[in-house]
């Protein structure tokens, strides 16, 4: 990439990173909306404001050679020549009285001379018009170097920036949108023809995918940071409430179990006669334990009965902790295994 394309990458960088990730994180900080709200709120600011900064980059750049003769990348020597004629007749300064008729007549002559020589033609779809005032050509172990730099540098950035145990998630998503980029960038570049579709992008060159892939990147590592700590679940903290949750259980269980013990003990020490009068008493007038709960009778019977209510209000407990452990751990499967198919589907399509 071109000196101008990194300075832009790195304003782009420092745009995301110190105005865009701040305000995402003010509209996913909880309680300001609803859940399913804040995720919508937030992936629409970022894909727009994406959208915007995009645009007025790619309008800041003009439109490439092919779309300024109002040809195709797959358009042979004699249509240009024809779409070059054409257009130098209408933008010729004798006819065209516009004050920027000169500049408009030396950018269409410009992009005939360099799209009617194959090898400068190569080279413009390959590195774009810098590649052309350089004399560039492609040099196989040069473009490696230069894609291990890049990814390097970024991919040492993006693991400072998700350091914590709750970007663990945003980690992995960035990784995985570099290795995606990286794969692309490969293909792109490596190929002897433009693999990208001719119904899609007809004019598109390598370097301009490969452009806006860099250019898109900032935003898709801020977003992935600021959802990533958003939806974070710590799983290890919710199976600790579960094994709490199920050490109350087991210790109820104990203490109803003692009292059984006890008022068996007790039938037994007293002939087996359906225990003492207290015994009686007790059962016919019911008693309570801490937190309210009446118990079912001071006997064997009654205990075991009691068992069941305080076991019947634990469970909800137990099982509320379980399905949010089930149900996080399926949800993060389950997004990787469906993020893994749609990649492969797009790169599929765009690449056939």
């Amino acid at each position: 990439m071109s000196d101008g394309e990194d300075n832009d990458g790195l304003t782009g960088f420092f745009f995301y990173m110190f105005i865009v990730h701040p305000v995402t994180a003010w509209i996913l900080r909880p309680g300001r909306f609803e859940r399913k709200k804040s995720i919508i709120y937030a992936i629409g600011f970022l894909a727009a404001l994406a959208a915007i900064k995009t645009g007025m980059s790619m309008q800041a750049k003009g439109p490439n050679h092919y779309a300024l003769l109002n040809v195709t990348r797959d358009s042979n020597p004699l249509e240009i020549k024809r779409a070059y004629k054409k257009l130098s007749l209408s933008l010729h300064p004798d006819k065209n009285k516009s004050p920027t008729a000169s500049d408009e007549f030396d950018a269409v002559k410009q992009a005939y001379d360099v799209l009617m020589d194959m090898e400068l033609r190569e080279v413009y779809n390959k590195f774009g018009p810098d590649g052309i005032k350089s004399n560039k050509r492609f040099d196989e172990s040069q473009f490696f170097m230069e894609l291990g730099v890049f990814y390097l540098t970024w991919g040492m950035l993006s693991y400072v920036l998700t350091l914590g145990k709750k970007s663990g998630d945003a980690r992995n998503w960035i990784f995985t949108g570099l290795i995606v980029m990286l794969v692309v960038e490969i293909t792109v570049m490596t190929s002897q023809s433009n693999p990208l579709p001719s119904s899609l992008f007809p004019t598109w060159t390598e370097h301009e995918c490969v452009w806006l892939l860099h250019t898109l990147f900032p935003a898709f590592m801020n977003g992935c940071r600021s959802l990533g700590s958003y939806l974070y679940v710590d799983l290890d903290k919710q199976a600790r409430q579960l094994l709490l949750a199920l050490q109350e259980q087991n210790k109820d269980i104990l203490l109803v179990l003692r009292d059984v013990q006890i008022c068996v003990q007790s039938i037994q020490a007293n002939g087996g006669g359906g225990g003492n009068s207290t015994a009686r008493t007790a059962g016919a007038q019911g008693t309570t334990v801490a937190g309210g709960m009446p118990l079912m009778g001071a006997t064997p019977t009654g205990k075991i009965k009691e068992l069941q209510e305080r076991l019947r209000a634990s469970n909800t407990n137990v099982l509320k902790a379980t399905r949010d452990v089930q149900g996080e751990g399926s949800k993060n499967s389950s997004f990787g295994f469906y993020a893994m198919i749609i990649g492969y589907v797009a790169m599929s399509y765009l690449f056939k």
